[in-house]
């Protein structure tokens, strides 16, 4: 990570002179003038405007975007990878053999996938502070809960269907914004190239360059049955990027801890980061032998493994980062010159000089219930799409009969469309599996919480974690979407009635669950959220909005230049080439490429750029992101970043950080020579495919 010499350079800014191309900026506070100066451009609100609505958020996490007046969608293979998981069987199997529908009515409705745009952005601070003004603990949660549930159903109204609305909390209390967004629950597949074109080199090469991947898929919105008419969507530039040249990402980057407190920082390296990463280290073991038994095995679980190594990489790359003195000692200086600006005036000390000592009681609070608060309420030790269902079913048939204002969050009016769709989803549950992960994570939770636990005892009785689980997963019928759908229509009286295992599980601990939910929010959560709140009003006072702020899965501008780096005494270059691919490829996985490229080798120009690197700042959620220039034309596809930027979610340095993409015309090379898509190719760059 180099993290010693870089903090040299760091140390010589001050907080509000942010580096070159750092910043994941909310569209309405660019920093224009730093962006003219450094670049001679700087866009305008027509050309913002035009890419926030031609700008998509996958609701589950990743990002993606328009790319024709067809409602063509383009994101990650591995953002789509569930979505092609469920789609697929042992008989068709579409994540190692590819997919592609020639004709519309070919294309696939993917079970859970929802897309979001971004249509309105709506300051609400005043009323979210004064909603919550001089409570605290349990009372400021219920009033912030109570707001926010207020906020996101009187923007929604009448139009669930086709309208989400969130609260979103920036600079950690320092302004709250509605964001009011046109809803895509119809989502279909159009193309996926195979797994090992999409993932060539996998684990070895993740978060590495030179890279060689085609990590990319297409799929379409639909509105009332037909393809989504998007008045915006972005266009392809044929020469794709060039070395040197400004570019953009238009994403919703997850989660940054840049304005942390030390307290926080060190609470999420000592604890949960740790404990995190030895769970992940033992899950993969655990799911390598399992792929072991057989072929379907492995069609089933490779995606879960994948999932697995790369939130371990990133989960190592974060505790290295936070382990380093020097990045601790910059921190811990940023937090002395705060407090120390809030000491010099007495109005502002008597206010906010006791916030940080509040938020590291808060953490101490959060150390002594950390486990059982992801063992039970986090359902980390209940690792099961059939316990998924059950609590949701449970939970959901008990909150939606209270007031609006009065339920968990993520049962409030607005989020109402988004819960029903993962409850009634299509997708297959395989028991072999669900059995693998659910014995894992109760052996888990009896390790950790250990077995003479009074809770773990209630839930194992006499049985072993393997027991148990093949016990519960023998029992259920929740893999049958009509079978939830009737327990959620029957209500309270239809639960009581049932006698499926999971059911009965989930209705034994959710009082234990939430328990340990209230005491979060009320000792971590409430307190946190509160002194969070004065912090930012304190660093307002002192840099303005001249930062950025923390990552919250909305929607994004970054903005850098195409360049590789420096490693060593080795240059790293800023683009690969397709002919690359096949020097690379050794014939043994991961490094094979499909026959399709074998087959169409002589028909490539292989000249023609496939992955660059450029210096835009991103975090996990940008996956899918569109890279444009200055023009507004997609050049490239955001798909992972560098091993330097593993550490991103602290801080960020533009002479290593690198984040790593797709070239367009690339794209459009392997989509019509290897995948027979020329209809998509003409429907990209500018003609209809009816």
């Amino acid at each position: 990570m180099q993290l010693r010499r870089l903090v040299q350079v760091l140390a010589l800014l001050s907080p509000a002179a942010a580096m070159a191309a750092e910043g994941m900026w909310t569209l309405d506070n660019l920093p224009v003038e730093r962006m003219q100066k450094e670049y001679g451009f700087a866009p305008d609100k027509a050309w913002l405007d035009h890419a926030m609505k031609s700008s998509l958020r996958i609701a589950g996490g990743c990002s993606a975007s328009f790319i024709s007046q067809d409602g063509l969608v383009m994101t990650n293979h591995h953002c789509a990878s569930q979505c092609i998981d469920q789609l697929s069987s042992s008989r068709r199997n579409y994540m190692r053999d590819g997919f592609l529908a020639k004709k519309r009515e070919e294309e696939l409705r993917c079970p859970e996938i929802e897309l979001n745009r971004l249509e309105e952005i709506v300051d609400v601070t005043d009323t979210v502070r004064k909603a919550t003004a001089g409570l605290e603990g349990a009372a400021f949660k219920k009033a912030q809960n109570a707001i926010n549930a207020k906020l996101t159903s009187d923007c929604v109204g009448n139009h669930k269907a086709t309208r989400r609305c969130d609260v979103v909390n920036l600079y950690h209390g320092g302004r709250y914004h509605l964001y009011r967004y046109h809803r895509f629950q119809d989502t279909r597949l159009v193309w996926a190239p195979e797994k090992d074109a999409a993932f060539f080199g996998g684990d070895p090469d993740n978060f590495n360059f030179p890279r060689y991947n085609l990590d990319i898929t297409l799929l379409r919105a639909y509105e009332d049955g037909k393809p989504a008419a998007p008045k915006d969507y972005f266009t392809f530039s044929r020469q794709g990027a060039t070395d040197g040249e400004m570019v953009f990402t238009f994403g919703h980057p997850g989660s940054t801890k840049r304005l942390l407190t030390m307290a926080q920082l060190e609470s999420l390296r000592d604890v949960t980061l740790y404990s995190r990463m030895l769970e992940l280290a033992e899950l993969r073991g655990v799911l390598q032998q399992y792929m072991k038994t057989g072929p379907e095995a492995k069609r089933v679980a490779e995606g879960r493994l994948f999932g697995v190594e790369n939130g371990y990489k990133v989960v190592n790359g974060q505790i290295e980062t936070l382990r380093d003195p020097e990045l601790l000692n910059r921190k811990q200086q940023e937090e002395a010159a705060l407090r120390a600006f809030v000491a010099s005036k007495p109005e502002l000390q008597a206010r906010v000089g006791g916030a940080w000592e509040a938020i590291a009681r808060a953490e101490e609070h959060y150390r002594s219930m950390a486990r059982p608060l992801h063992y039970i309420e986090q359902a980390g030790g209940f690792s099961s799409h059939y316990f998924k269902f059950a609590r949701m079913l449970v939970r959901g048939i008990e909150e939606r009969d209270k007031p609006n204002a009065e339920r968990l969050p993520e049962l409030s009016d607005a989020r109402r469309p988004e819960y029903e769709q993962a409850l009634f989803s299509t997708a297959p549950v395989y028991p072999e599996f669900e059995k693998v992960k659910l014995g894992f994570s109760l052996t888990k939770m009896r390790e950790r919480l250990g077995a003479d636990d009074a809770f773990v005892r209630r839930v194992l009785g006499r049985q072993s974690p393997d027991q148990l689980a093949a016990a519960l997963v023998a029992g259920t019928k929740l893999g049958d979407p009509e079978v939830r759908r009737a327990l959620w229509k029957g209500g309270k009286e239809a639960l009581a009635k049932s006698n499926d295992p999971f059911i009965r599980l989930a209705m034994d601990i959710d009082a234990d669950a939430r328990a340990i939910r209230k005491r979060y929010e009320q000792e971590v959560e409430s307190v946190i959220s509160r002194n969070s709140q004065l912090i930012a009003q304190a660093r307002f006072e002192q840099q303005g909005t001249s930062v950025y702020p923390d990552a919250t899965f909305t929607l994004r501008l970054s903005y850098g230049h195409v360049a590789g780096w420096q490693e060593g005494e080795r240059k790293v270059p800023a683009v690969t080439d397709i002919g690359g691919s096949f020097v690379r490829e050794t014939g043994a996985d991961p490094f094979i490429l499909p026959a399709s490229w074998h087959k169409s080798r002589q028909r490539l120009d292989l000249r023609r750029n496939y992955n660059f690197v450029s210096t835009n700042d991103i975090i996990g959620g940008n996956s899918g992101s569109p890279i444009v220039n200055r023009k507004g034309e997609v050049v490239g596809l955001v798909f992972d970043g560098n091993i330097h930027s593993l550490g991103g979610a602290f801080w960020f340095d533009a002479r290593v950080n690198r984040t790593v993409s797709v070239d367009s015309g690339g794209i459009l090379e392997l989509l019509e020579k290897v995948y027979g898509g020329s209809h998509l190719v003409r429907e990209i760059t500018g003609g209809r495919n009816l």
